[in-house]
């Protein structure tokens, strides 16, 4: 078996590398009202929610319809303890993305806040970050599987004639044959 053969490519990316710096945050003891002002000031869906400058929760623009509004409450008088999500699911930044993505489907969230080694927020990662991440991946690494097929030789059926061959080289995609290919030159 030829070194190419068994070609495995790193893959893994990192949280730090697609995360958001400086997430939206909120004091615990802060109303549903100041959140959504934050929110609203910073474009965001979320705002994490801390307490003595640790995260111990997440309020969503879900939270405020489900909690606050579908309830008739006054988001003045509501707080953002109240009706956080909890308990709060985190990442460090050094985790994969693909163990990020994994927690999120096991834990059915779409934020993960990313946290430091003394527990404290640095950032945020979205399924949408996650998913522009994926789509380079994907094409990276259909670029690599066509750059190998172009210089690596294999077994299998040619394209042309239909002949077995243990020589086959991928050209014009598609898996030539030594004596197609020898035809090829001849034209």
């Amino acid at each position: 078996m030829r070194q190419n053969d068994n070609m495995d490519f790193e893959t893994r990316v990192p949280v730090r590398e697609v995360m958001k710096l400086n997430p939206t945050t909120i004091d615990a003891n802060a109303t549903t009202a100041e959140a959504a002002r934050a929110m609203c000031r910073d474009e965001v869906g979320s705002c994490i929610v801390l307490q003595n400058n640790l995260p111990i929760g997440i309020v969503t623009e879900e939270d405020f319809n489900c909690k606050v509004m579908a309830k008739d409450r006054k988001p003045g008088e509501v707080y953002v303890k109240e009706v956080m999500s909890t308990p709060l699911i985190t990442i460090e930044s050094d985790a994969a993305i693909a163990d990020a993505a994994r927690m999120m489907v096991i834990n059915r969230v779409r934020r993960l806040p990313v946290v430091n080694t003394e527990s404290k927020v640095i950032g945020i990662l979205t399924v949408r970050d996650i998913l522009s991440v994926a789509n380079e991946i994907n094409e990276i690494m259909n670029d690599l599987i066509v750059i190998n097929r172009m210089n690596d030789y294999h077994a299998g059926v040619c394209d042309r004639c239909g002949s077995m061959s243990d020589d086959l080289m991928y050209l014009d995609n598609q898996n030539i044959c030594p004596v197609c290919r020898d035809e090829e030159s001849i034209r």
